[in-house]
């Protein structure tokens, strides 16, 4: 079974990553959430603070097949600053997954990895994509090893495009008659 590592900046969006984290792991998903700041806390875009399972020095990531960005401000631009981090998305991109949320897309497109893809993102962050890659509003996009999603209200059926693309249909009905969806 796969394993995820969902990677949180302060200033990430709540319900996208904790969405996401909740889902995979009802879904019996190895999901580590993993703090790129100096330690396991980091605060939320709304003020929540949050403490990670890990920080990002404490993790090994070739233990992990997917790599989840949530998004939100200012968590997409302290990611995108961080250079591990995308030495990571590109290395995910590569040869592995990454899901994608909201802003954090438009790293994606600033690394150059949308090419010849669609993808989404919130409106207005889609610059950084290639020519005809932006594949709309209120929605999310699975793109061979690349899922986008453009906004917090598309969370959950984030979270329920990777858990499918990681354990299959019987997983996400689980988890869907679990939480009564």
């Amino acid at each position: 079974m796969s394993a995820v590592a969902v990677l949180a900046a302060d200033g990430f969006e709540t319900i996208e990553c904790l969405t996401a984290v909740d889902v995979l792991r009802r879904g019996g998903v190895r999901t580590t959430l993993v703090s790129v700041m100096d330690t396991r806390d980091v605060v939320t875009a709304q003020q929540i603070s949050i403490t990670c399972d890990a920080t990002l020095d404490e993790v090994n990531l070739d233990e992990y097949d997917y790599l989840m960005l949530p998004g939100g401000m200012p968590g997409t631009l302290n990611l995108r600053r961080d250079e591990r981090v995308c030495d990571a998305v590109r290395d995910f991109a590569e040869h592995k997954h990454v899901a994608a949320i909201c802003a954090a897309p438009s790293i994606l497109g600033e690394l150059g990895l949308l090419v010849g893809r669609r993808a989404t993102c919130f409106p207005g962050f889609e610059g950084s994509f290639p020519a005809g890659t932006f594949a709309g509003e209120k929605s999310v996009v699975v793109d061979g090893n690349i899922i986008t999603a453009s906004a917090m209200g598309q969370a959950l059926p984030f979270a329920l495009a990777i858990l499918q693309d990681i354990a299959g249909e019987k997983a996400v009905q689980k988890v869907k008659d679990g939480i009564q969806l």
